[in-house]
């Protein structure tokens, strides 16, 4: 296995294998549900060669790796003897906030289909900047194939949230799968396309709401939630002869059902009304808007509750076609690469400077971890300068309504996606978000003499 000897650190310095009640992984980040999170070693974790740092939220462990974070989550899973496809254990759940369980469904289960998400919108934001600029037609089959490839994320995104919620709720993958095929199949896509019924009646008296379920992530992730307690209430009561084949069979026809009736109808319910809310935002006031989303940004990489805006962007994809908060994450991730490269100037060691440099690095490719937790963490002021840069670039291009037609990673590889009637906005967006946290982070800091200097200060004094 690779990384066998440092993962095995990892786990000591958390508080051993008898402490980890699950982990999970997002883009950067090795995330540990706990028993006790007072024996945890931050100090010999961070001293880690590839941890960036550590942070306590969300009642979950975050350890922060980089991008090669699967490698190491594989490496755990071995050791740990976790089945990442289903747990055998059913142990309950301690009681959370709300708000906190909500937090780690969504990390856990976004987290590890980000990478097919960000490589396919990277596609979709390509070719949509070459039709933009009329390298390539629209009509063309070379268009049409590489849509394809780009586009059947998106349509069947249903079916990686499901395999992914699967993970988290320890339940049978394969169900879930086949809970979010049965609202993808024909005859529901096909009656939407028609528009010639609005509902199905099972049984005679059932109704099935007819709705456009491609690209959609909420409903999903209830349903599977739900197949996981329909399941095991099943496959509890069921003589342990009989599980093998009636256990599926009653799970999904009964999942099946609720989702279709009941689960899939209110979910693309709520996912309307979450993305409603954030345009009622905007119409009220799109700077406002800005400020206040551009703001919580950083703070909320820093928590881990970004991927909190993923179900709400997404759904602004399917329910018009563009989303305006991917922006904004965009000019978040510059803030801090901005003031990340100011403290570049002001740190006095040369391992510190190239942290700094590999961070400024990543930040421009869209991953802000190596950035917060290598160096921002560390001086309060630049933060604030973040913070700060993010509220004032997402302002300005919320005035100007710039949006983005496809997930992409924010990232400066994203700017084909903003060609058009935005882009020049776009682009002093990222001006401003970048000048504007290093010219405050840069003000705040106070310049620090290069500890060899001060020794040769000292000597000559001395002299």
């Amino acid at each position: 296995m690779r990384h066998e000897e440092i993962v095995k650190r990892i786990i000591e310095n958390v508080g051993g294998q008898d402490n980890i009640q699950n982990v999970w992984h997002c883009m950067t980040r090795l995330r540990f549900k706990l028993k006790d999170h007072n024996v945890v070693d931050h100090e010999a974790l961070t001293a880690e060669k590839p941890v960036v740092g550590t942070t306590d939220s969300n009642e979950q462990l975050q350890v922060v790796i980089g991008t090669n974070v699967n490698e190491y989550y594989e490496t755990a899973a071995a050791i740990l003897g976790l089945n990442t496809s289903e747990s055998a254990s059913r142990d309950k759940q301690e009681s959370k906030s709300m708000i906190s369980g909500f937090m780690d469904i969504v990390s856990g289960v976004f987290g590890p289909i980000v990478p097919a998400i960000a490589g396919a919108g990277m596609i979709m934001g390509l070719m949509s900047g070459l039709k933009a600029l009329e390298i390539i037609n629209a009509e063309s089959q070379t268009y049409i194939v590489i849509n394809m490839i780009a586009s059947g994320v998106f349509i069947f995104l249903p079916f990686f949230v499901a395999a992914s919620s699967a993970r988290i709720f320890k339940t049978n993958q394969y169900l879930a799968i086949a809970i979010a095929a049965s609202l993808q199949v024909p005859a529901m896509t096909n009656a939407v396309a028609e528009g010639v019924i609005s509902q199905f009646n099972v049984f005679g008296f059932l109704p099935v709401p007819v709705f456009n379920y491609g690209g959609t992530v909420i409903p999903i992730i209830i349903a599977v939630w739900a197949l996981s307690h329909i399941r095991n209430f099943i496959d509890d009561r069921l003589p342990e002869a009989l599980r093998t084949v009636f256990t599926p069979t009653l799970s999904l026809f009964a999942a099946g059902l609720l989702t279709l009736v009941v689960i899939g109808p209110m979910g693309i319910y709520l996912g309307n009304m979450l993305a409603y809310g954030i345009e009622g935002l905007f119409n009220v006031s799109p700077v406002l808007a800005g400020i206040v989303v551009g703001g919580i940004r950083p703070i909320a990489i820093f928590t881990g509750l970004h991927h909190a805006m993923t179900p709400i962007a997404l759904q602004n994809f399917a329910n018009q076609g563009y989303d305006m908060l991917m922006p904004m994450m965009f000019m978040a991730n510059l803030s801090i690469t901005g003031a990340t490269a100011a403290m570049y100037f002001k740190l006095n060691t040369k391992e510190e400077k190239s942290i700094a440099v590999s961070a400024v690095v990543s930040g421009f490719l869209g991953i802000t971890e190596p950035a917060l937790f290598g160096v921002l963490t560390k001086n309060a002021k630049a933060f604030i300068a973040a913070t700060i840069g993010s509220s004032a670039a997402s302002a300005f291009i919320s005035f100007f309504g710039v949006r983005i037609y496809g997930y992409i990673l924010s990232s400066v590889f994203s700017l084909p996606a903003y060609i058009g009637e935005y882009f020049v906005f776009i682009i002093l967006g990222m001006l401003i978000s970048l000048t504007v946290s290093f010219a405050i982070a840069y003000v705040l800091i106070p310049n620090v003499e290069v500890k060899e200097e001060k020794e040769e200060k000292k000597q000559l004094v001395e002299a």
